[in-house]
C-alpha cells in the first residue's frame, strides 16, 4: 500500500501530490449518467515506476501521461497507471483520465458517502473518502490542490460549487465553470445540482449566496437571518474569514446531518424550521471554514482539530448572541461525557470512532479548559487567531497546535495536553469561569453517523 493516512489505508498514493485538477463533467439527471475528463497536474515526491489514483464506481477508458497513452489497470478502488520511465522526486507530469458511469455513494464504515442522487437533483458529500465517486483523485486530506470544474447538466437545474461560476452553454445545455484557487483537499470539493433559487446576501465584508427550493424561502430567510452577525462574531474571535465568499445550499430532501465543504455549508430541509431551533448547526458549519477548511488536517487521526473547534464555535456563538455561555455548555457536556464510556483518546480515536460525538464534545471541552487556564480571554482568542493565521490555507497537526499554545500563552502545557488529548480518562474542568448553571443539552447529536439519508 502507498497510502499516506493510516485511517484510510486504501486511499491515496504517498508517492505523489496533485497540485491542480481540471475536470470537465457532463451529468444527465434523468439517467444518472456521468461522463468525465480529468487532467491532474502531478508532482512526484518519491521515486516510482507507477502511480495510483482513487476512482470508485466509475470506469476509466483512456489514460494519458503528458499526452501519450499509457498502460493502466483498474480495480474497485484504484486506477493504477504504469509510467514509461521511472519518475524521481521533483518530476512533474499531466495525467489525463477519460471516465464514465452511473455515480453513486460508496459504502464505508462511516456510512454511504460521495455522489448521491436526490429526489430532484444531486449532492456530493465526501468526508472522508467519497471524492473518488465523482472524479479520480489522490484522496487524502493532506494533499490540497486548486481546481477548475466545468459542469454541464440538464436545463432548469442549477449547479452550485464552492465559488461563483462562469456560466455558459455546451451543445445547447447549460454549463457552469468553477475556478477554485484556494488549496482544497478532495473531500471538501463538492457539487450540488437542483432546482434552486439563488439569492445574494451581505455577510459583513464577505459576499454570501443562498440556494434553496422556492417552497422553503420563508424558513430559509428566518433561519439564516443572523448569518451576517455570526460571520462578524467569528471574524472577531477567529480572525478574518479565509475565503472570498460563503455559500449556503438547502436541499428539498432531508439529510442525516449538515455538511461542510470548501466555502460552503449544505443543509437538508429538516435542518431549518423557521424558528432557528438548529442555529448551532449553522454556526458549526460556518466555523469549519476556519477549522478544517482553511487550517486543514495533516491526518485523519487529528479530526478533533476540525470538529472540537467547530463545536466550541457553537458555544462561542451562543454566549455572544445572548444564549447560555460557553462555560455553561462545557459544564453540561462534561457532566454528560463523564457518564459515558471513556475509551477514546482524543488525538487518536481510531477510524471507527473518529466521528463519534464524544470526539466533538471532548475536543470542545478541552478548548474551554485551555481558555480557563489562559490569563484571560484576550490570550485565549489570540491563540485561536494565531492558529488560523499561521496555518491559513495549509495543513497542521496536534503537535503544531500544542506548540503554538505554549508559545502564545507563555507557559509549559505538556501535562495539560497529556491529560486532555492523550489519555482516555476525562479530566475535571479547571477552576474558573463564571458561576453559571449547566445549560440543558438539546437538539440532535452531531457526529456518530456520517450517512446522509
Amino acid at each position: 500500500m502507498h497510502s499516506s493516512d493510516a485511517y484510510t489505508p486504501q486511499a491515496g498514493d504517498d508517492r505523489i501530490r496533485v497540485e491542480h485538477y481540471d475536470l470537465s463533467l457532463d451529468y444527465k439527471l434523468s439517467t444518472n449518467r456521468l461522463k468525465g475528463r480529468a487532467v491532474l497536474d502531478v508532482r512526484v515526491v518519491a521515486e516510482t515506476k507507477a502511480i495510483s489514483l482513487d476512482l470508485v464506481g466509475l470506469r476509466a477508458t483512456k489514460v494519458r501521461v503528458d499526452g501519450a497513452a499509457v498502460r493502466f489497470s483498474q480495480n474497485d478502488r484504484k486506477v493504477k497507471i504504469s509510467l514509461d520511465r521511472a519518475a524521481v522526486a521533483g518530476d512533474r507530469c499531466a495525467v489525463e483520465i477519460i471516465y464514465a458511469g452511473a455515480p453513486k455513494p460508496r459504502r464505508t464504515r462511516w456510512g454511504s458517502i460521495g455522489f448521491e442522487e436526490l429526489e430532484d437533483g444531486a449532492l456530493v458529500a465526501s468526508q472522508p473518502t467519497g471524492a473518488p465517486t465523482w472524479f479520480p483523485c489522490n484522496d487524502v486530506p493532506s494533499d490540497k490542490a486548486t481546481y477548475a470544474v466545468q459542469v454541464t447538466t440538464d436545463p432548469e437545474y442549477v449547479a452550485v460549487g464552492p465559488v461563483a461560476p462562469e456560466r455558459g452553454t455546451d451543445r445547447g445545455r447549460p454549463s457552469w465553470t468553477f475556478r477554485v484557487d484556494a488549496p482544497t483537499p478532495t473531500y471538501l470539493m463538492t457539487l450540488q445540482i437542483g432546482r434552486y433559487t439563488e439569492e445574494a446576501v451581505a455577510l459583513g465584508s464577505v459576499s454570501g449566496r443562498l440556494f434553496y427550493p422556492r417552497t422553503l424561502q420563508a424558513r430559509v430567510h428566518a433561519d439564516f437571518a443572523d448569518l451576517g452577525r455570526m460571520m462578524t462574531v467569528f471574524e472577531d474571535v477567529f480572525g478574518p474569514y479565509p475565503f472570498g465568499g460563503y455559500t449556503i445550499v438547502v436541499t428539498a430532501d432531508e439529510l442525516e446531518i449538515p455538511l461542510e465543504a470548501q466555502a460552503m455549508g449544505i443543509f437538508g430541509a429538516n435542518h431549518i424550521d423557521g424558528s432557528g431551533a438548529l442555529e448551532r448547526l449553522v454556526a458549526h458549519e460556518l466555523a469549519h471554514q476556519w477549522f478544517g477548511n482553511s487550517v486543514g488536517l495533516s491526518r485523519w487521526s487529528d479530526i478533533w482539530l476540525n470538529e472540537g473547534f467547530a463545536c466550541y464555535a457553537e458555544w462561542v456563538w451562543s454566549e455572544r448572541s445572548g444564549g447560555p455561555s460557553a462555560h455553561a455548555k462545557a459544564l453540561a457536556h462534561h457532566a454528560r461525557l463523564a457518564e459515558l464510556p471513556q475509551d477514546i483518546v482524543l488525538i487518536d480515536p481510531g477510524p471507527d470512532t473518529m466521528f463519534d460525538d464524544r470526539v466533538y464534545k471532548r475536543g470542545a471541552i478541552a478548548l474551554h479548559a485551555l481558555r480557563l487556564i489562559a490569563s484571560d480571554d484576550d490570550a485565549f482568542f489570540g491563540l485561536l487567531r494565531a492558529w488560523t493565521a499561521r496555518h491559513a490555507l495549509a495543513t497542521a497537526d496536534t503537535d503544531d497546535f500544542t506548540a503554538l499554545a505554549e508559545e502564545q500563552l507563555g507557559r509549559p502545557l505538556e501535562e495539560f495536553f497529556d491529560a486532555w488529548l492523550r489519555r482516555p480518562q476525562l479530566p475535571p474542568l479547571p477552576d474558573g469561569g463564571p458561576d453559571d448553571a449547566a445549560a440543558p443539552i438539546t437538539g440532535p447529536i452531531l457526529g456518530l453517523d456520517r450517512s446522509r439519508r
